[in-house]
């Protein structure tokens, strides 16, 4: 009863929210040349998917997901060089980042929406040896429609908050404690999670396997520093650099910025707003403050120098956070709370310097905060706490020195994802 009811009003949702994907996919970057997939169109990519059927198809939303499922599929073809796969985003800028880093043996597609026809054409013609779908997106047609096909349907680095808990469980009965027994396997980040997904369907298998994102490798940087090219490579630099920032945070780093500076003349700052089509409006906010900034998505022949530099491209965080010196990662700031990744800039050892509450990553901002591996600031108080780090190289050296050393000892969850799939795998005779 629960999809029938949500088949029944899921049309109506689609039109009310396409103005809205419209939008998103004409002013957002990446990849677009294949976005009637989204619809179940695959013109001459048929053949291409026909030969992969078998394959482990592997759902990931946006840039986040897809990097660690990347980095998920080449450890299991180290381990299993015969396994094929598929991976699927729904973003543009995720889809971007799959085709320019999918390994060997894998196919990239846009994960079609889901109606039932759509879904079913698209299991008709893959025919994957199992669907795994990473963190959140828990799409009701596809796993249904994949389990009732007996193929293995399986969540992994789950995670749910306990705002999407308290909401689940008023449609419990009704709805999410079938669709969440329909998965094979519901891999948690942590315990909390786990407690929390049973919470809403008791009966689920649910298992505890930890956060692959604390697997992450980074890939080659370059040796040069990237951030010379607009602020000289004057050893009395200091750089901060905001990442993933959202609407409010710009202005709040910005004043924050004009304050410091006064005291720390040769500080400078970097902002990479999540959304890069934000752009223009980060530059009028920048601009207002009597800020000298350049674009890098403007200014490809940028020479000279400046106070701040908007990073308003897709794909360059690592590149760009390499060459900080202070890392403040965004949506925490400005009456934001749901925080952003805190793992990348462990793995370079930054310091970091977040918001006082991350409700999407709590286990990592719980275990770094613990570790004494970050710093968490109020919005009030962010510029006396980056005071203390802009005055102080051993206390940025030691909150680096931690923050990756927190990251190393949590390590193995890719491993453990991995064997779980390839049992379940197995008991289907897949």
């Amino acid at each position: 009863m629960g999809r029938f009811i949500y088949n029944l009003f899921l049309p109506l949702g689609f039109l009310f929210f396409l103005p809205e994907l419209i939008l998103k996919y004409r002013s957002r970057g990446g990849w677009k040349s294949t976005f009637g997939e989204r619809f179940g169109i695959y013109g001459s990519r048929e053949k291409e998917l026909r030969d992969q059927r078998g394959a482990i198809w592997i759902h990931a939303v946006s840039v986040g997901e897809t990097v660690v499922a990347l980095s998920m599929i080449r450890k299991y073809l180290q381990r299993y060089p015969e396994r094929k796969f598929i991976i699927s985003t729904t973003t543009t800028t995720g889809q971007d980042v799959a085709r320019s880093n999918c390994p060997e043996n894998t196919s990239v597609i846009f994960c079609p929406l889901d109606f039932p026809l759509m879904v079913r054409k698209a299991l008709r013609l893959m025919q994957p040896a199992a669907v795994v779908i990473f963190e959140t997106e828990i799409w009701p047609n596809l796993i249904a429609i994949a389990a009732r096909k007996k193929i293995p349907v399986l969540l992994v680095n789950a995670r749910m908050s306990d705002h999407s808990a308290r909401g689940y469980r008023k449609f419990s009965k009704l709805f999410f404690d079938s669709l969440l027994r329909k998965f094979n396997l519901i891999m948690t980040q942590s315990d909390a999670d786990a407690e929390r997904f049973q919470s809403v369907s008791p009966r689920a298998k649910v298992e505890v396997v930890g956060n692959m994102k604390f697997d992450q490798v980074l890939p080659e940087l370059p040796s040069n520093n990237v951030l010379h090219r607009y602020f000289g490579d004057d050893p009395e630099n200091l750089i901060l650099l905001a990442g993933s920032t959202h609407p409010g945070e710009e202005a709040l780093l910005a004043d924050c910025y004009i304050e410091l500076k006064n005291a720390f003349p040769k500080l400078k700052l970097v902002i990479v707003p999540r959304h890069a089509e934000r752009g223009n409006d980060i530059a009028g906010i920048l601009q207002n403050k009597g800020l000298v900034f350049a674009r890098r998505s403007c200014d490809s022949n940028f020479s000279g120098a400046c106070d701040v530099l908007l990073a308003d491209t897709t794909g360059e965080m690592l590149v760009l956070m390499n060459g900080a010196d202070i890392v403040i990662m965004g949506k925490s700031f400005a009456g934001h709370d749901e925080g952003h990744n805190l793992i990348e800039p462990a793995l370079l050892g930054k310091p970091i310097v977040t918001g006082l509450k991350l409700r999407n990553f709590r286990y990592i901002f719980s275990t770094l905060e613990s570790h004494q591996a970050l710093l968490a600031s109020s919005d009030g108080e962010l510029t006396e706490t980056l005071h203390k780090l802009i005055i102080s190289p051993e206390l940025r050296r030691e909150l680096g020195d931690r923050a990756f050393q927190v990251i190393s000892v949590n390590r193995g969850a890719t491993d453990r994802t991995i064997d779980a799939l390839e049992a379940t795998l197995s008991a289907s005779g897949k």
